[in-house]
């Protein structure tokens, strides 16, 4: 959470509840709603680390808040991350482990454990797709989340088949 928070304030100063409503208002409900405490805890950090400064703004009816704006420092580590491409290969995935220990334990049946996952992958695809229904069409960056949480669910489906396929041949 803490560089697309630095990202959000690149655009300008904001205060901890205005910053969770943007992320949500902009990546829209398929994404995992962030806590408005985890907010103010990320923004406490990124302030301790010199990204960002805090401001406390008085308010007439209400207790004061603090508005936050991005130091250059801040700017830079956003800077280095926009610049940074994401390596992320899915080696160390828990359930091919769990498919690769399965027989030597004894406790599961891989093919159990591919139909299993299945399931689950076809279900959270039905998920999405009601999600998409129901996003505000004029919301593309929450749409192109879920195209794209999608089409790896769909990676993940041909990903499992050939699995099966595999492991039937070995029987």
């Amino acid at each position: 959470m803490r560089l697309p928070l630095l990202a959000l304030l690149a655009r300008g100063p904001a205060h901890g509840y205005e910053l969770k409503q943007d992320l949500e208002q902009m990546l829209g409900s398929a994404y995992p709603q962030p806590n408005v405490g985890q907010v103010y805890v990320t923004l406490g950090r990124l302030e301790k680390s010199g990204l960002i400064e805090g401001e406390d703004v008085e308010q007439s009816s209400r207790p004061n808040k603090k508005v936050y704006h991005l130091t250059d420092a801040g700017r830079e580590a956003l800077r280095a991350w926009f610049e940074e491409p994401e390596d992320e290969p899915r080696v160390r995935d828990e359930f091919f482990m769990k498919l690769a220990l399965a027989p030597q334990t004894g406790l599961a049946d891989q093919i159990a454990l591919i139909n299993k996952q299945r399931r689950q992958y076809l279900n959270t695809m039905r998920q999405l797709s009601k999600l998409a229904a129901a996003e505000d069409r004029d919301n593309r960056i929450a749409h192109l989340l879920i195209e794209g949480a999608m089409l790896h669910l769909q990676a993940d489906l041909d990903w499992l088949e050939r699995c099966q396929e595999e492991l039937e041949e070995l029987e």
